[in-house]
């Protein structure tokens, strides 16, 4: 195929089920014009330069290089226009494809740019590990709950459980001087919400909890969030929208390493979500005013933080750009990922249907944009090794007035539990 060969395919009328809401990559624009309907769309404007640029793309993310599974099923398609099994097959293809890359990240290769948001000195300093700290307190409990939470599950105890709440007023209180509006929102979802995001529900290796009805654990309420708006035509002069959300989030990703031991890494946790909707001018500010809430947020919570300006190998299959933060743990003399932002122009919004119509009259796809304003359990692990003076931890002056205390103070003790072996009864 020359680099001018236009590959000529008009979907066939009676299939309804090939919607335009499904696709994005802008580096592929000419492929899926803005708003119209696939099953109205001449194919003429795909050609080899659109295919590559999509390559080129897939290869820097490095991300599962599909382009040719979808050149030959395009073949095809162009000798049977009516072969419904291809066109299944091209939209199924089609979805694999991820968002564009923002021209900034494409020489980070994959190292991300690094901006540290501290002093220099105060990285290195030993603390006590958070778990040593939790032991002595009486604050926190892991071990021996195999029969009735199974493995990556925790209680919280006393003023632990305690700054869990403060940790969440005080994000809330900031927020809402944001102008966010908060919303309570749904733990079970229906797949295609979520494959809707960018995450997948199917394959050995996803992340996510499956109920037998179908439905899946939502593994943030960005999910319940974005699923609210979807079918939605939206008018620009109410945009952006800012909204937020407490949920409990459900990840069934495990890990073995001993720097993700205790509950950095569980099953399930809390987690403040903030969620925009915008129009595409808007949205790279947008991921900016959610990246300084964040640092805001943690800045006022004693934290050593550095920025990262991540690579195109970690935006995974949704962002076309995306931010990290992380605080330094000197109890375990490691950064810790405490929060996430990320930029993902339309590809969800094409996916869940979600428009806006401009003043002018012409409908658009809007644009989304997502961040974390807390996320409990790492971040209880920083602030309890970030604020220690001796044997004590101090609270941050942010969050007294919702503890009503200065210092985390020991728990009566708290009665073990004893890990029983079930027996079965003979039949």
């Amino acid at each position: 195929m020359s680099g001018n060969f236009i590959i000529k395919l008009i979907l066939p009328k009676e299939n309804k089920s090939f919607p335009s809401k499904v696709f994005s990559c802008p580096s592929v624009r000419k492929i899926f014009v803005n708003i119209r309907p696939l099953n109205e769309f001449d194919s003429s404007a795909i050609d080899e330069h659109d295919l590559d640029q999509a390559e080129k793309n897939i290869l820097l993310r490095r991300r599962e290089n599909n382009i040719p599974t979808i050149r030959n099923i395009l073949k095809r398609l162009e000798l049977n226009k009516t072969s419904s099994e291809d066109v299944d097959k091209l939209k199924n293809e089609l979805l694999k494809l991820p968002n564009d890359t923002h021209p900034r990240l494409w020489t980070y290769e994959n190292r991300p740019k690094e901006t540290l948001l501290c002093d220099q000195s105060k990285i290195g300093t030993k603390s006590v590990e958070f778990s040593q700290v939790c032991k002595f307190n009486n604050m926190l409990r892991m071990h021996q709950l195999g029969n009735y939470t199974g493995q990556k599950s925790y209680y919280l105890f006393g003023k632990l459980a305690e700054l869990e709440q403060a940790l969440i007023r005080y994000t809330l209180s900031i927020l809402k001087q944001k102008q966010f509006r908060l919303l309570a929102v749904p733990d079970i979802l229906p797949k295609h919400i979520i494959e809707g995001c960018g995450m997948p529900t199917d394959g050995d290796r996803n992340q996510v909890y499956k109920l037998d009805s179908g439905d899946c654990l939502s593994g943030t309420s960005e999910m319940s969030l974005a699923g609210y708006y979807s079918n939605k035509l939206l008018k620009e002069n109410n945009l952006p929208i800012k909204v937020a959300a407490v949920s409990r989030c459900y990840r069934a990703e495990t890990s073995g390493l001993q720097e993700e031991k205790g509950i950095y890494r569980v099953h399930q946790f809390t987690k403040v979500e903030m969620f925009s909707i915008c129009s595409e001018l808007e949205a790279h500010d947008m991921l900016e005013h959610f990246k300084d809430i964040e640092i805001d947020i943690f800045k006022n919570l004693n934290l050593h933080l550095r920025l990262l300006d991540m690579p195109p190998t970690e935006l995974g299959a949704s962002a076309y750009e995306k931010y990290d933060l992380e605080a330094w743990m000197p109890g375990r003399q490691m950064w810790g990922e405490i929060s996430s932002c990320s930029n993902c122009t339309d590809y969800q919004a094409k996916r869940l249907n979600i428009k806006y119509i401009t003043n002018e009259g012409q409908n658009k796809w809007a644009n989304t944009i997502n961040g974390t304003a807390t996320a409990i359990p790492r971040l209880l692990i920083a602030l309890l090794e970030s604020n220690q003076k001796g044997k004590y931890v101090l609270v941050p002056d942010v969050l007294k007035d919702y503890l009503n205390t200065s210092i985390l103070t020991k728990e009566k003790l708290i009665p073990e539990v004893k890990l029983v072996k079930q027996i079965k009864s003979k039949e």
